[in-house]
């Protein structure tokens, strides 16, 4: 037997080359060559479809989400929701495995929906698809259709479904298709003629912040206007610690749900999350419908507001009045802080416009603009926003790029600030900045979807939020000790 070594050792890289690399991939020739690449995608900015999938799923009363596909998949929505929230995300998969890759998913479709409902008794089982079914081909409709007529679930049970394949979309999409099947699901045969609720549905689009579903509910409460939240996740994922573990806290009841197509009118929020949900709605449910995008800033919550007040005949509360000037206040008192600073943002459609809005407004400069599923609709909504500010002129929008695209846009031409949830910080620590964790998922950091974004209350918190970081950053270099103590 040769004594040589039966496998060739890896040759170490030498400390002058690693070094040379790591200045390299800093520079201007490095960000071309970077965004010439086109097949290979480095830490994007979302995630995939199910994921939105299940967090529609779990906002409904008793609702246990469903995942046709492998088992390994299902851990990775779990473990996601459960990170970002602290809080239990409980979901069942038929676990799929080669014998189902082969043959088809049917028989761990029906064994699992026989199990699952006698063991945890949900009151409905949201179906979505992972990868595998999706590359096979398996038919929902059948199979689902099959497990009745065999009797592994009653007749009369919900199982809305949906297609979510991993591979197309990100997990906004999911969340559509998700909430579109559900209602559709669990109002067919509920539309009565001529009947009115006199309630307002408020779909809030995908948003994994509790706090926001609160404050929505406070405004309409301050209105004095009935409503059903759709896909309320609040309690959900926002539920007491008292001793007591609850398999299914909160939700929409779904006899709400169902009732909600007779409602005296619709507001969609979170426009490019709910696109497919709202177009089927419009001609489906009474009353009126509006689709607006999310509160953020001064400017976006007002429109929520005068649509509330148009759509309900209610003069706006003195209470929200007043709440309005302490915003606007609070903006003013702030503004030094933030006025002509830089920023780059990334994340969801929906939550982009409503960073641009909101940074215009305290004349910042929203400056690296990236969104790594975006469409040219989306980058025209944006440049619009830019176009009609001063502080806008240099914006400029990154469509269906990642957060390595974004590293060497920091690091070529820099920023003060980045917004965005957790995967942004390697490319915010390289570059020395503060990265605002204003979205999903942020697994680095307690408590932050308890803080509300949206509406005047959410201005607030992302004003405090961000100007006392700049401020502690001045602070902690400043060589004048009395910073900001005298004046």
């Amino acid at each position: 037997m040769s004594s040589e070594a039966a496998v060739k050792y890896v040759t170490d890289t030498p400390e002058s080359e690693v070094k040379r690399v790591a200045e390299w991939i800093n520079t201007e020739e490095y960000k071309e060559k970077n965004f010439a690449r086109q097949a290979l995608v480095i830490n994007p900015a979302h995630a995939c479809q199910p994921l939105g999938a299940e967090l529609a799923a779990h906002g409904f009363e008793g609702s246990l989400p469903f995942v046709h596909g492998s088992q390994g998949c299902a851990s990775y929505y779990r473990s996601t929701l459960n990170r970002h929230f602290r809080e239990p995300a409980p979901a069942v998969s038929d676990s799929m495995t080669e014998d189902g890759a082969v043959f088809g998913g049917q028989n761990n479709l029906h064994e699992a929906l026989e199990n699952a409902y006698t063991i945890y008794k949900p009151k409905m089982m949201p179906i979505f698809t992972s990868c595998m079914p999706e590359i096979i081909g398996d038919d929902l409709t059948a199979f689902i259709k099959n497990a009745r007529q065999k009797g592994c679930i009653p007749q009369d049970f919900p199982l809305p479904y949906a297609n979510t394949p991993s591979f197309n979309g990100s997990h906004v999409h999911g969340y559509d298709a998700m909430l579109l099947s559900i209602l559709q699901t669990l109002t067919e045969g509920k539309a009565v003629e001529g009947r009115c609720t006199g309630k307002l549905n408020l779909i809030a689009g995908f948003d994994a912040n509790t706090g926001n579903y609160r404050e929505y509910k406070r405004i309409l409460e301050a209105f004095g206007i009935p409503y059903t939240l759709l896909a309320d996740i609040s309690e959900t994922f926002d539920s007491p610690l008292d001793g007591t573990y609850r398999a299914y806290p909160g939700g929409t009841k779904l006899e709400d749900a169902a009732d909600s197509i007779n409602g005296k009118a619709t507001i969609a929020l979170g426009t490019y999350s709910t696109a497919k949900t709202f177009g089927w709605l419009k001609d489906n449910y009474a009353g009126k419908h509006a689709a607006l995008p999310t509160p953020f800033g001064v400017e976006k919550t007002d429109a929520f507001i005068m649509k509330l007040s148009e759509l309900f005949g209610k003069p706006v509360p003195e209470s929200l009045k007043a709440e309005r000037g302490r915003a606007v206040d609070a903006m003013t008192d702030a503004h030094q802080y933030m006025h002509g600073k830089k920023f780059a943002l990334f994340g969801d459609p929906d939550y982009l416009l409503g960073y641009v809005s909101f940074l215009l407004e305290m004349g910042a400069r929203p400056y690296h603009i990236l969104c790594s599923k975006g469409t040219k609709k989306l980058e025209k909504e944006i440049q619009a926003l830019l176009d009609a500010s001063p502080y806008g002129k240099d914006g400029k929008i990154y469509i269906n790029k990642d957060l390595w695209h974004l590293r060497s846009l920091v690091m070529t031409d820099p920023v003060d600030a980045m917004i965005g949830d957790t995967h942004g910080k390697f490319a915010a620590r390289d570059a020395n900045i503060p990265l605002f964790r204003f979205g999903f998922p942020v697994f680095d950091r307690v408590n932050l979807h308890r803080y509300p974004l949206i509406g005047y209350q959410g201005t607030i918190n992302m004003v405090s939020t961000i100007c006392n970081k700049f401020i502690e950053m001045r602070d902690e270099t400043c060589e004048d000790r009395h910073f900001e103590m005298m004046r």
